[in-house]
Parts: C-alpha cells; sequence; structure tokens
C-alpha cells in the first residue's frame, strides 16, 4: 500500500480513512472523488509546526489552491490556520464565499485580468504576486482609481531545472512566469515597483517546478533569491520583508517514487535561509511557501465501476472504466503514474496487467498502460490511488460527461463536499 490510510478489512475490500471505498462508490454512485480530511490536516499541521520550528513562526504556508478548490477545502484550510495562494478570480471568489480571511490570500496568474485585479482588491486580498511589468503598471494605475493599495511580491525566475516534466517545470529562464534575473529584468522591475505609487514592494516569490524529489534545487532556489534580496538592499537601499518560496514537493504516485519527507525539506532550506540572511546581514524574512500537491494528492483516490474487459491476444487487455480524461486527464497530458486496485478484491494478487481505458471518444483517454491489478470483471470497482491533485481542478465535461462528486471522509465518516452534476446542470447556461 502506497501510505497508512489504505487498510484492508475483513470482506477484502479497499479502506480509506477508515471508511469502506466499496460502500463509498454504493452510495454515492461513480466515478467518486474521496478526500481523507484527516491526512489532509495532518499536513497542514506538520507544515505549521515546522514553520513554528524553523522560522520562529515568522512565516505562512498557503495551499495552493490550483491543486484542488473547493468551498470546504477552504473551510479545511482556514480552520488550520493557513494562508491560501489562489491563480483566478474563480479561486479567490470560492475561497470568500467560504469566509476565507482574505488577508491572509496571495493571488496569482501570469495574465490576471484587469476584473480580476479590480475583484481582489475590492475584496481586499493580503498580497498580488505580480508576474509582469504590464501587470504592475495596470494594478497601480487600478489602486489608485479605486482610492486603494496594495502589497506585491515580485514573481522572479531563479534560473534552476528542477529535473521535472517540461511542461512543469517554471523557474528557469524561458518561462512563461516571473522575471528573469540574468537579463537585469528583475532588478529594473524592482526599481520600478519602488517608485509605485499605489502599491508596496514587501518581497519576492519563486516556484522553480512541481513534483521535485531533490531538496539540493530548493537549497538553490533559497540561496539565489536571498542573494537578490542583498544587492536590491546595495542598489536600492530597500531591504525586503518577504520571501515566497513557493511549492513542489514531490508525493508518491507509486511504489518506485521516494519523496523526501516534508519537514526534512523545510529544515534544510531553512538552514540555507539563516545562514544566507547572516552572510548577507540581512533581517529574517518572514517565509511563505506553497505546499499543494503535497497536501492533498495522497489525500484522495478516484473510484470507478469497471464496464467492458476487452483481451486483444499478444497486444494487451483494456479495462474501461465509467470516468477517464474527464475527471483525470493528466496521462494524457504528462503520462502521470498512477497506481490502481480493484476495491472489492483488494486482498487478492495484482498479478493481472492491463490498460485502464476512459470513457470518452479519444484513442488517448487512458488513466494507466500496462499497469497491475487484480483479475476483474464488469461491476467490480476500481481505485486508482493519489488523485487528490488536479484530478477534480483539472476535471471537464468533454463529451458532455458530468462531473463527479466530491466525498470526504474524517474518521471513517463521510459527508458530500461538492455534488455530482446532472445532465441539467450541463445545459443550465445553454440559452
Amino acid at each position: 500500500m502506497l501510505n497508512e490510510d489504505l487498510k484492508i478489512n475483513q470482506e477484502g475490500h479497499l479502506l480509506f480513512g477508515g471508511a469502506d471505498t466499496v460502500a463509498l462508490a454504493k452510495q454515492y454512485g461513480t466515478p467518486l472523488y474521496v478526500m481523507n480530511e484527516n491526512r489532509i490536516r495532518k499536513i497542514c499541521n506538520m507544515y505549521k509546526q515546522s514553520i513554528e520550528k524553523c522560522y520562529h513562526g515568522n512565516g505562512l504556508p498557503l495551499f495552493a489552491s490550483k491543486a484542488f478548490c473547493c468551498k470546504e477545502i477552504c473551510r479545511i484550510m482556514n480552520d488550520e490556520g493557513m494562508g491560501l495562494d489562489v491563480v483566478s478570480g474563480g479561486e479567490l471568489y470560492t475561497a470568500m464565499q467560504a469566509g476565507f480571511p482574505p488577508e491572509r490570500i496571495q493571488f496569482h496568474g501570469n495574465n490576471k485580468t484587469t476584473e480580476e485585479m479590480k475583484y481582489a482588491l475590492t475584496c481586499g486580498v493580503g498580497h498580488f504576486v505580480v508576474d509582469n511589468l504590464t501587470e504592475l503598471h495596470t494594478l497601480d494605475n487600478l489602486a489608485g482609481c479605486m482610492h486603494g493599495h496594495a502589497n506585491i511580491l515580485l514573481r522572479i525566475k531563479p534560473g534552476i531545472d528542477a529535473h521535472t516534466h517540461k511542461f512543469i517545470r517554471t523557474g528557469q529562464i524561458d518561462s512563461k512566469f516571473g522575471f528573469a534575473l540574468e537579463t537585469g529584468e528583475a532588478m529594473a522591475a524592482v526599481k520600478e515597483a519602488l517608485q509605485a505609487k499605489n502599491v508596496t514592494l514587501t518581497g519576492l516569490h519563486c516556484h522553480i517546478g512541481s513534483q521535485i524529489f531533490e531538496i539540493q534545487p530548493f537549497l538553490l532556489a533559497a540561496k539565489v533569491m536571498l542573494t537578490f534580496i542583498r544587492d536590491i538592499k546595495a542598489e536600492t537601499g530597500a531591504e525586503l520583508q518577504e520571501l515566497n518560496l513557493g511549492g513542489g514537493f514531490g508525493i508518491k504516485y507509486t511504489e518506485q517514487d521516494q519523496p523526501v519527507p516534508y519537514d526534512q525539506y523545510m529544515e534544510q532550506v531553512s538552514k540555507t535561509v539563516h545562514s544566507c540572511c547572516s552572510e548577507y546581514n540581512l533581517a529574517l524574512p518572514k517565509i511563505y511557501i506553497e505546499p499543494g500537491r503535497s497536501i492533498v494528492g495522497e489525500s484522495g483516490l478516484t473510484l470507478y465501476t469497471i464496464g467492458a474487459v476487452k483481451s486483444i491476444p499478444n497486444t494487451r487487455t483494456y479495462v474501461s472504466v465509467d470516468g477517464g480524461m474527464t475527471d483525470n486527464p493528466r496521462y494524457i497530458l504528462y503520462q502521470s503514474t498512477y497506481e490502481a486496485i480493484v476495491a472489492n478484491k483488494a486482498e487478492k494478487p495484482r498479478d493481472y496487467t492491463v490498460t485502464i481505458a476512459g470513457r470518452c471518444c479519444e484513442s488517448g483517454d487512458l488513466i494507466q498502460e500496462h499497469t497491475p491489478i487484480q483479475k476483474c470483471a464488469p461491476g467490480d470497482i476500481l481505485a486508482v490511488l493519489s488523485t487528490g491533485a488536479y484530478n477534480y481542478s483539472m476535471a471537464s465535461n468533454y463529451n458532455r460527461v458530468p462531473r463527479p462528486a466530491v466525498v470526504f471522509v474524517k474518521d471513517g465518516s463521510p459527508r458530500v463536499a461538492v455534488r455530482r452534476e446532472s445532465y441539467a446542470d450541463l445545459v443550465q447556461n445553454d440559452l
């Protein structure tokens, strides 16, 4: 089993967070996203404790809501004293509807619209993470017109290749995100921001990528960013007081993945931060981090009902499920790896090699190829593990397929957090 939240009961059924997944599928239907609230809260608490230990409480972990965004997860993050990282007006609206304190929200995005910036100013978000000069100038003008003010961080490209999938590397120079250090663009942006009338530059932000297993890229990013803060102080006299080091910590999708415990990431990075601040004669900045996948990824799984089982001699066996790329597009996008278990036969050996096929009218609609599961038949329940991040949030209505429900499990007891879409929901905006 990938983690301690997965067990098998006396009936041979897969348990997740203490709940029988076969019973969940029967009660709520499939496809079904299941989230383990206890695990989510446990990881949030670990990040909070790490900030307390490593930075004497002078910091805040921000949940990267793009990984999984609904009102219930925003409520849980508020309960746990977390901040939020939002990347759109829709994510911000969701947070506000859930009653999340706007001062603990940082608003990201490389092309925020004027309407989104107005809305965020009206809400009173804690920080805008400014990506480019167009945004800086627009935000400054909007804040002035609205008789308001905005605190900003500048997103910096630290020039680090984090050895992850090319689509999820974001810290190197050739990236659509942020200001480059190598070209002088970043320093020029700092100087413009310091001269702006209606925004205050409080710090810097970086993010080097996602699903990273090595500690060294994070250590290097911290050093690069603090060196830049030193250079800003030397050149402008301004000492920035906040530093957001982003997220990207890897999770365990398969048994081959071996992520470093997240508190070890935190401890090692903090040593670099303290060392650089001492060497450069800088005050320790307030530290933000942005865990998303590491909080919800392994805290979720998706349940499907198996339909057709089609064997092609000497080629492969297709096991079709009642979902696919509409609820999990990550395989077709990134060839992402997953492990799967036949939930009602979890005690049996996984010695049946199959390709898990989705229901969409696309040959690429697959969830996994040549993967071991238990011998299965139509009507069995298939659990695909570690789907809590970037599955629900990337789901679509392609082929006019309704999106699944989301059920949270706490101490073995389930509750619906997002209702299953109906056919009526699909046409509600049609004229």
